[in-house]
């Protein structure tokens, strides 16, 4: 009995944190959101993303929004012999903020932006093969400031991730 206590109670707080609720921007400002941010540090439980973090440079996401509100999202990431292009699309889930990729099954929230400087964003990703879940901080220029990364680095065990699962990455310059 005594043995199974750590793993009920591990289970307990996983249930705690699948269920708790992550916040959204308040009356998110699509137009003001809209532009080139630069991804500046994230932190996920991917396994891909986990084999590959300690490589990874600083990558550009170009942000826009259809006229019907679904959110476009644009990665362009440099790899060491080229740029790697991925398209997003996300489908408005009803709530500002919140999006919704069916194809992939993800689900996107802006969680924090002051829209000039920086933006916070939680992915869960709920494939078939393993759920996985990020935070990203985006910031507008590549450079970002000791007090904006202690903040975001506050955040991490908030939605159940690590400080291990962190990756801050460095400038592409590309």
């Amino acid at each position: 009995m005594t043995a199974a206590l750590p793993s009920l109670a591990l289970a307990l707080l996983y249930l705690l944190r699948a269920g708790a609720q992550v916040p959204v921007q308040p009356d998110l400002d699509t137009e003001k959101f809209a532009g080139v941010w630069h991804v500046t540090a994230i932190a996920s439980n991917c396994s891909i993303f986990l084999k590959m973090k300690d490589g990874m440079k600083s990558s550009m996401a170009i942000i826009s929004f259809m006229p019907e509100g679904d959110l476009a999202m644009k990665l362009v990431w440099p790899l060491m012999d080229k740029c790697q292009k991925f398209e997003l699309l996300f489908q408005q889930s009803g709530q500002a903020g919140h999006y919704m990729g069916a194809q992939e099954k993800r689900d996107l929230r802006v969680m924090e932006t002051d829209y000039s400087y920086y933006a916070v964003l939680h992915e869960a990703h709920n494939s078939e093969g393993e759920p996985s879940t990020a935070l990203q901080l985006l910031t507008r220029e590549q450079d970002v400031s000791p007090q904006l990364l202690q903040k975001f680095m506050e955040l991490i065990p908030t939605m159940g991730l690590t400080e291990d699962m962190l990756a801050i990455l460095p400038k592409s310059g590309e």
